[in-house]
């Protein structure tokens, strides 16, 4: 009765079903039927996947994942579906001489995820300690930081390509242009402002044609994958395999 009225407030709906899944292919993998989760960690002792209403802002289960196969922890829910918002919480050892920092209270991102949704709000709740304490980074926080964390996304990878393919460039005929999506299209004259710095930049005429003249074959992007602002290190990565959202391009009012 609680998970059903868990459902009606949150509108996401209740997993009833665990199935063991497989180790293989890493993070949240769609076929069509249900979800496959798969999260590496050598050191864990238990592995919860959190699910998360529509919003992100609310925690509505948890889901254990029991299987464990080449530090692989791993299951198959049958019932979820692209859209579901989630993240976990890894139990283990909290033994920093050691390297060991595990903290459940502490919502963690899917290092394999396809789509990262919000933003992070940074906050001393991030640490696994108690910043100002006296025992440093080796005190222990108990603060849950979900709020202020982005979510993983389980997206359906299907994508309809038309008459669309790959140019097959033989290899000593390709000049790779690795180019920069922002600097390259923000200033342009002749890409509409309502692309500039966004994918759907790169794409228009006028850079394809200068692309062209230069005897370019192949466009390698500099790093678009979604990263967080950081005041000492400037960037962190939270997932090298979910594109910055950002730099999709809107369509103007």
């Amino acid at each position: 009765m609680k998970g059903l009225v868990a459902q009606r407030k949150s509108g996401t709906r209740i997993i009833s079903a665990v199935w063991p899944g497989r180790p293989w292919p890493r993070g949240a993998t769609w076929d069509g039927e249900g979800v496959n989760f798969s999260l590496f960690s050598a050191n864990a002792t238990r592995v919860e996947l959190c699910i998360f209403d529509a919003s992100g802002r609310r925690e509505v289960q948890r889901v254990e994942l029991r299987e464990l196969t080449d530090d692989a922890w791993h299951a198959y829910l049958p019932e979820a579906r692209p859209g579901l918002l989630y993240g976990y919480r890894v139990h283990g050892p909290y033994d920093p001489a050691r390297g060991h920092r595990f903290n459940p209270h502490k919502l963690l991102i899917e290092p394999y995820a396809k789509h990262i949704q919000g933003d992070l709000r940074w906050s001393d709740a991030h640490f696994g300690y108690r910043i100002g304490h006296p025992k440093a980074d080796l005190s222990f926080d108990r603060r849950d930081d979900a709020a202020g964390m982005p979510k993983c996304r389980v997206v359906d990878p299907a994508f309809t390509w038309g008459d669309d393919c790959p140019p097959r460039t033989p290899l000593h005929d390709t000049v790779i242009y690795e180019l920069h999506v922002r600097g390259f299209t923000k200033r342009h004259p002749e890409v509409r402002p309502e692309l500039r710095g966004t994918y759907a930049g790169i794409a228009t005429g006028a850079i394809i044609d200068h692309l062209l003249r230069l005897g370019v074959t192949a466009v390698e992007l500099m790093p678009v994958h979604t990263f967080a602002a950081s005041a000492t290190t400037g960037a962190t990565t939270p997932s090298a395999t979910s594109p910055r959202t950002c730099a999709t391009a809107r369509p103007a009012a």
